[in-house]
């Protein structure tokens, strides 16, 4: 107990005393190295103060300047090891040369030639010694007061390379205390890896509460999504966290620290490996252009702009209305350039609505190509201003395509979703009235070629379910979701920007290209994976004990329970294995332009009502769930009715009232604006 206090105690002084306590004992040893060395040279011990005062001197200015020097001051003893020994071992024999070029080849008159070479190989033992001494009496109680203060006790999936490096970073960590690996090789199990036991999968129902595990790091990197996938339902229902490590690359450059460890990412849960791209294709397409990018800002757009900006362009072009998205998007990017790197950021404020500033854009810089990401794709915010989402993303798509043709834009290419197949919303509508006039330019044989990628939800971006899950679960829940039955398309962020990118290599003119996404996915089970690999249990009637609710909130307005990817049933593959092409029908310009210009009119009117009509004729398969429900038309309808005192008694903001008034705003509108 008495030297336990001594440990804590030497454990807690500054750091600078501790190194002049170092110097001080190393300044002892070399006097005691050099007496010790005199008696086993003469077989009687001296007095240093008469009889050897050079060479005691000289050991004590020697040493000391050289081990500072070396580092070997910056050494913690309490971790004293391999690194540490080969340092000493390094100093030492510095040291060694120096004193026995002194007095072995030199000489001293009364010095015995061997002191030179006894006295430096006694030092190196006394110095390596005590600190091999200092690091079994400090490490212990350091290694108690880490494990005392651990928030938890971690299982390490995988005794590969990548867990037993995490364990040898997490052994210094205040954080985790890691308890033991798991792995499913039998040759592995039973044994001991960096004195760590292997456990077996299998065990794991009855290591959690005898080892208090909190945590388990699943740190297979290299293994494929498939793979993870089949060890994170192995690990759903053991009721405790589960985390996982950085990229590969990450372990390999040996970047890895304890706090590197993060929640479980969501995509390994889709149970498909990720798209992967052609570098090269997307090299020899970037390298030296000039690439436009709208809503530069937005989830999908940044990530665009990223992937764009490793091809080395010579001019990156980035356009979006939102200020700070903008300024956040250009200093990432700025911040990412190489010394190397010779491409022009541009960021450039602006609305794809504003034909005018947009053609300034256009003519000034003369891009090759144009990726246009700007939309209003929130399906409730849009349903509730329906003027503004078709301005936004229909006129907003005209202008940029026509200008496209116009100034000469080699590519231009539509990020939509997958929303715009039969769409029942009309954030869905507008988007496939944006494929539409794509779709239309390309028919008309310009110089332009046109390409439309679409895709399904993406995990991570503004509106998506998973951040939203997982701030529901840090708040206690509940978590909540619309329909206990509904399914939607899943891909990461990184997948959509390459998706996109492909499709402007891959492209010809005209072509809805298309990502093989696997199977939906039902956003119920969704969340309860999300909640039950964060270690907690779901409550419900059956176990009122649980700890989050899953609560079932009823369909948004416009919102259906599946999504697609196709109108039709034959899509055509493509040279990407994974990426397929579907074969649509779409009207001509002919046909297609005089309606625009109408519902330019009906936009610039404010006639919701209008628009919507307008959606529904463009879009055969728009087929509304809702009446219409914009908040603009529903104010109108309510204000000559209070003004009758007809509402007293009416909550205004209750969505049924106000969509049941806005719909026979929606019945007036129509029969006035088209008959």
């Amino acid at each position: 107990m008495f030297v336990k206090s001594w440990a804590e105690a030497a454990l807690a002084i500054p750091r600078p005393l501790k190194r002049a306590i170092a110097l001080a004992v190393d300044a002892v040893l070399c006097l005691l190295s050099v007496w010790v060395a005199y008696y086993l040279r003469l077989g009687t011990w001296i007095d240093l103060s008469t009889d050897a005062k050079v060479p005691t001197i000289a050991a004590v200015v020697i040493a000391l300047p050289i081990f500072v020097s070396t580092g070997l001051y910056r050494m913690i003893f309490r971790h004293a090891g391999t690194s540490a020994f080969l340092a000493i071992l390094r100093a030492s024999l510095l040291y060694g040369v120096a004193y026995a070029t002194l007095f072995t080849l030199h000489g001293f008159s009364g010095v015995p030639r061997t002191v030179g070479l006894i006295q430096p190989l006694l030092l190196f033992l006394s110095v390596a010694g005590v600190r091999a001494l200092a690091g079994l009496w400090l490490g212990r109680p350091y290694q108690k007061a880490l494990r005392r203060d651990a928030s938890s006790n971690v299982l390490i999936y995988g005794a590969g390379s990548s867990g037993r490096q995490l364990a040898g970073v997490v052994a210094t960590s205040r954080q985790m205390h890691i308890v033991g690996f798991l792995d499913d090789d039998a040759s592995l199990q039973g044994g001991h890896l960096l004195g760590l036991p292997v456990f077996s999968p299998g065990e794991l129902e009855t290591l959690i509460p005898k080892l208090s595990v909190s945590d388990i790091v699943v740190a297979m990197p290299s293994v494929t999504r498939r793979r993870r996938k089949e060890v994170l339902e192995r690990l759903r229902s053991a009721g405790v966290a589960v985390r996982t490590l950085p990229g590969l690359m990450d372990l390999a450059e040996g970047k890895v620290h304890a706090s590197d460890v993060k929640e479980l990412e969501i995509e390994d849960l889709l149970g498909r490996d990720s798209v992967a791209g052609d570098e090269d294709h997307l090299r020899h397409l970037f390298t030296g252009a000039a690439v436009l990018v709208t809503g530069a800002g937005g989830s999908i757009g940044s990530e665009l702009c990223r992937q764009i900006l490793a091809g080395s362009p010579a001019m990156l072009l980035l356009v979006d209305s939102s200020e700070f998205a903008l300024y956040a998007i250009h200093r990432e990017l700025e911040d990412r350039m190489r010394p190397e790197d010779r491409c022009r950021i541009i960021p450039l404020l602006g609305s794809v609505t504003d034909r005018a500033r947009m053609h300034e854009i256009i003519a000034t810089w003369r891009p090759s190509t144009i990726y246009h990401a700007a939309a209003y794709k929130h399906v409730p915010l849009v349903e509730h201003n329906p003027v503004e989402g078709a301005r936004n993303n229909v006129l907003g798509t005209l202008v940029m395509a026509q200008l496209a043709e116009q100034l000469g834009v080699a590519r231009f290419v539509l990020v939509s979703t997958d929303k715009a197949v039969r769409p029942t919303n009309v954030m869905g509508a507008t988007k496939r009235l944006a494929e539409l006039i794509l779709q239309a330019l390309a028919a008309d044989a310009g110089g332009t070629c046109y390409a439309i990628v679409r895709f399904g939800n993406v995990l991570g971006s503004s509106g998506s379910v998973v951040p939203l899950f997982r701030q529901q679960i840090r708040d206690g829940g509940p978590v909540t979701i619309t329909h206990r039955d509904i399914t939607r398309y899943f891909m990461t962020i990184p997948e959509a920007a390459q998706l996109v990118l492909q499709a402007g290599i891959m492209a010809r003119g005209g072509e809805v290209f298309v990502l093989d996404m696997g199977e939906p996915v039902r956003v119920y089970d969704l969340a309860r994976n999300m909640i039950e690999l964060s270690g907690l249990s779901i409550r419900s009637a059956d176990h009122p004990d649980g700890d989050i609710e899953i609560e079932v909130v009823g369909l948004r307005p416009g919102e259906k329970l599946f999504e697609e990817l196709l109108i039709g049933n034959d899509p055509i593959r493509t040279a990407h294995p994974r990426i397929m092409m579907a074969n649509e029908a779409y009207l001509s310009w002919d046909k297609l332009g005089d309606r625009l210009a109408q519902l330019g009119d009906v936009i610039a009117a404010q006639d919701a009502a209008a628009v919507r009509t307008l959606l529904r004729e463009l879009v055969p398969e728009f087929a509304p769930v809702d009446d219409l429900s914009d908040w603009v038309a529903a104010a109108k309808e309510e204000k000559p009715a209070r003004d009758r005192g007809e509402m007293r008694n009416v909550e205004p903001s209750r969505e049924g009232e106000v969509a049941r008034a806005a719909h026979a705003v929606a019945k007036q509108a129509s029969a006035r604006a088209l008959p």
